[in-house]
């Protein structure tokens, strides 16, 4: 009797709890909309669109042997694929710098890219002298290793020159990612994680370049904090 009493008291404290008391409860404990609590398993099913449901779309299997790679599988540098006169590096230094001077038709002279996606510093541009690559967001051996070594000369050039795949950014971090996946590398700017995870996503959906085990916990595990994160089009 006294146990139901003490449990009744304890009910109506908690129904009693201020609005303003609650609000503090749920920031101390972490535990607010669009949050989960500090360790919980990064296992939430994402809203219709967003890239942490996508990736519940993508194929799981092992990472296959690396044999056969070369960058020439995906075509001899880059290409023109938009059939635009330009090379595709030109075009994605023209959308992502700032301030971009031409030496002609195509070919960027300098530009700065004011807020690089995997450092949040700003780098400048100058031809010849370049601290900026044009990474692939899904690395071309990551891929090989998990499909594109099983489709023709076509799709692998297109894919290494889809605009979807390809961001311009600070050489040395990109020299640091290498062919690494959201398991192994992610960019040190925390505040483009989820944008960068969500763009892989799209990119492997795309294509249907599959993840492995510990590639799909990685990703499951940044986009559980941005759940609404959309999937990028393209």
């Amino acid at each position: 009797m006294r146990i139901n009493r003490i449990n009744r008291i304890n009910r109506i404290s908690r129904n009693a709890l201020p609005a303003t008391a609650l609000a503090a409860a749920l920031v101390v404990t972490g535990c607010g909309p669009g949050t989960t609590a500090k360790g919980g398993a990064p296992g939430a099913k994402g809203a219709a669109g967003s890239a942490l449901a996508a990736v519940d779309q993508l194929t799981v299997k092992g990472r296959a042997p690396k044999t056969g790679y070369s960058r020439d599988q995906f075509g001899k540098g880059w290409s023109d694929t938009d059939h635009n006169g330009c090379e595709t590096r030109e075009d994605i230094l023209k959308r992502d710098l700032k301030d971009v001077k031409l030496k002609d038709k195509c070919d960027v002279s300098s530009g700065t890219l004011a807020h690089d996606p995997y450092t949040g510093q700003s780098i400048t541009f100058k031809r010849g002298a370049s601290k900026i690559d044009i990474d692939h967001v899904v690395a071309l051996s990551d891929a090989w290793q998990k499909g594109a070594q099983q489709w023709d000369k076509q799709k692998r050039t297109a894919f290494a020159n889809d605009p979807l795949n390809l961001i311009a950014v600070d050489a040395s971090a990109n020299r640091r990612k290498s062919d690494g996946d959201a398991a192994t590398w992610l960019p040190p700017y925390k505040a483009y994680r989820c944008t960068y995870v969500a763009d892989q996503v799209a990119v492997k959906k795309k294509y249907g370049v599959w993840l492995t085990d510990a590639e799909k916990t990685a990703m499951k595990s940044v986009l559980d904090g941005c759940r609404d994160q959309k999937l990028p089009a393209g």
